[in-house]
């Protein structure tokens, strides 16, 4: 399968270096808003062909399957230029700045029976289900807390402080948190508490962010754009606890019983990075022909945005242009 890649930054960069060592998938195309940089980013990356515009890659023939790595803000206007142009696509998290774009683009690949998938790569590992099973097998008893957080003090980034970049903590880094949560305690929130702290921008930095279910069940989730964390998830239940080490990319999970003794230990398979399951799923999917990945359908993706603009609204962080109602202006 021959892929294109809008965006010649840090992320598509990590992803071809995957892609070069995928015999499912050839590094194609890469197009960026400077010829130059496309140039240099297919002759490092092996790619075959460079476009300086947008525009000109989704209208190759040749491509099959478009790689969105721009960033937040323009998630939505590239991903339905490639829409339009016939082409399958996958695009980072966060999907898109809002609901109403995720939900308008989701529709329009439905009605031109065209994939179109989110790229966050934890759903896709096949670690992910081991951890699923584990928690499932009762080896921990029965669930009832879980906590995950993330932070990188990465506000030197000019993407996460601005607005109109869709900057902030909770699309880059709270996703994660979410997305943690709804894999392993599902989506029945009966409700949510929360609160954030904001750059001078205005976007969040740092959150907590409680989620209430209605068996119960309680999600406590931390993430942070200023400094470090331990970056771990933990589910307790009635017999023990299970600790994942690195919720936005697991390599392991260690079972405790209530009393500090080990139950069980789960290391991840052996692979490339990590992204080539996201590719393979999409691969599968199209071959299929299915407008979604069975590991991350658009019902989830939607649910993921629709708590992030539910957040953003109560914390009062609105990016130029999106449909969010903020509670404070």
């Amino acid at each position: 399968m021959r892929i294109g890649i809008l965006g010649a930054g840090h992320i598509a960069g990590k992803v071809s270096q995957t892609l070069k060592q995928m015999s499912e998938v050839r590094c194609y195309a890469v197009a960026a808003r400077e010829r130059w940089r496309a140039a240099a980013f297919a002759g490092e990356h092996g790619f075959a062909k460079a476009y300086g515009s947008y525009e000109a890659l989704v209208s190759d023939p040749d491509v099959e399957l478009v790689y969105v790595a721009t960033p937040h803000s323009y998630h939505y206007p590239h991903v339905k230029l490639a829409l339009e142009h016939g082409k399958h696509v996958l695009c980072e998290k966060s999907f898109m700045l809002n609901a109403r774009e995720a939900e308008a683009l989701t529709a329009l690949a439905r009605t031109k029976g065209l994939l179109l998938a989110e790229a966050i790569w934890t759903r896709y590992m096949p670690f992910s289900k081991t951890i699923k099973e584990v928690i499932g097998s009762g080896v921990i008893g029965t669930p009832r807390i879980l906590s995950a957080n993330l932070g990188y003090p990465v506000d030197w980034k000019e993407r996460l402080v601005k607005p109109e970049l869709g900057g902030g903590a909770l699309l880059d880094l709270g996703v994660y948190c979410l997305n943690f949560a709804l894999m392993y305690f599902g989506s029945d929130i009966a409700d949510i508490r929360t609160a954030c702290v904001k750059h001078a921008s205005g976007v969040d930095m740092q959150e907590t962010i409680a989620l209430y279910y209605r068996d119960g069940r309680v999600a406590n989730l931390h993430a942070t754009a200023w400094c470090a964390t331990d970056r771990q998830g933990v589910i307790g239940g009635d017999n023990g606890f299970l600790v994942v080490d690195n919720i936005n990319n697991p390599m392991s999970a260690t079972a405790w019983d209530r009393y500090g003794t080990q139950l069980g230990h789960w290391q991840a398979p052996p692979r490339i990075s990590g992204f080539e399951y996201e590719f393979l799923a999409c691969r599968d999917a199209i071959l299929q022909g299915r407008c979604e990945p069975e590991d991350m359908p658009h019902s989830e993706t939607l649910t993921v945005m629709r708590l992030m603009d539910a957040l953003r609204a109560e914390w009062g962080v609105r990016f130029p242009g999106d449909t969010v109602q903020c509670r404070q202006a």
